[in-house]
C-alpha cells in the first residue's frame, strides 16, 4: 500500500503545529487560512490512506492497531472541522494538530501490527459499530480538547494574568458548553453504536465488553450529574480530559481483544 497520503497527512499536521508555535511564540495569534488549509489538507490525505486501506483488506479499514489509530485521527480532525466554526473555538486546530501528530507518528514508529486481522464472515452491523465507535472517541477527544482549553483559560482567569491564548480563546462559558455538547455527542454515537453489536449477535470477549461498558458508564454518570448541576463545568473539563487520556491507554487492550481468535 502506498504510505504517501498518510505521511503526506502527517507533514500537514506537523505544519499546522508548528505554524501556532511560531506565532504563538511571536506573542501573537492572528486567524488565518495556513492553519485551516493545513488541516483540511491533512484530513484529506487521511481520507485516502483509509480508502487505499480499505481497498487493500476489502472492508473498513479497521482490522489492526495502525489502522485504529489511523481512523481515530481521522475522526478526530473530521469532528474539528466540523464544529469549530459553529462553537467559535477558533483555536481548535491548535489543539487538535499535536494531538492527532502525536497518535499518527506513534501508529507509524511504533512496533505495532499493522496486518489485518482476517475475518470470514464481513456482518455490516459489527463494522458498523466499530467504526462508530472510534467516531465517538473522536468526538470524546474534541470534548476532551475543549475541557483542556476550558482549563487554561480557567487558571488565567484565576490569576488575572492575561496572554494571547486569553485573548483569544472563547469564552469560558462557550466553552463549558461545547465541551457538554461533544460528550452528549460521543456518548449517543457509542450507545448508538453498542446497539448495532448487539444486533450483529457477534461474540463478545468479557474483559472487552466489561471494560468499554465502563467507559460507557463513566461518560453517562458525567453527564447525568452535569445536568443535575452536581458537576460544575471546571470538573467536567478535567474529567474529560482525564477519562479521554484513560480511553486511548486501553484502547491497545480492546483492539487485541477485539481480534478473533
Amino acid at each position: 500500500m502506498d504510505a504517501l497520503p498518510l505521511v503526506g497527512a502527517t507533514f500537514c499536521f506537523l505544519l499546522s503545529f508548528g505554524y501556532t508555535v511560531l506565532v504563538l511564540a511571536g506573542g501573537r495569534f492572528r486567524l488565518g487560512a495556513a492553519n485551516m488549509v493545513a488541516m483540511a489538507g491533512g484530513f484529506l490525505l487521511l481520507s485516502l490512506s483509509l480508502w487505499q486501506r480499505g481497498r487493500v483488506e476489502g472492508s473498513c479499514p479497521i482490522n489492526s492497531l495502525f489502522d485504529v489509530l489511523v481512523f481515530m485521527s481521522w475522526a478526530i480532525v473530521l469532528i474539528s472541522l466540523l464544529v469549530g466554526p459553529p462553537y467559535r473555538l477558533s483555536l481548535m486546530g491548535a489543539f487538535t494538530s499535536p494531538l492527532v501528530l502525536s497518535i499518527l507518528l506513534f501508529a507509524q514508529l511504533a512496533p505495532i501490527g499493522r496486518s489485518a486481522a482476517v475475518r470470514v464472515v464481513r456482518d455490516p452491523y459489527i463494522e458498523f459499530h466499530a467504526s462508530l465507535s472510534l467516531i465517538a472517541y473522536g468526538a470524546f477527544a474534541l470534548a476532551g480538547i475543549a475541557g483542556l482549553m476550558y482549563l487554561v483559560q480557567d487558571r488565567q482567569l484565576k490569576r488575572r494574568k492575561g496572554g494571547v491564548l486569553l485573548f483569544n480563546l472563547p469564552p469560558i462559558t462557550d466553552l463549558g458548553i461545547a465541551n457538554a455538547r461533544l460528550l452528549w455527542l460521543g456518548f449517543g454515537l457509542l450507545t448508538v453504536s453498542f446497539a448495532a453489536g448487539f444486533l450483529s449477535g457477534m461474540p463478545v470477549n468479557t474483559l472487552k465488553f466489561w471494560t468499554s461498558a465502563a467507559i460507557w458508564g463513566i461518560y453517562g454518570a458525567m453527564l447525568v450529574l452535569r445536568k443535575v448541576h452536581s458537576l460544575p463545568p471546571r470538573r467536567t473539563a478535567a474529567l474529560s480530559v482525564g477519562v479521554f487520556v484513560f480511553v486511548l491507554c486501553t484502547l491497545p487492550a480492546i483492539q487485541h481483544l477485539s481480534a478473533p481468535q
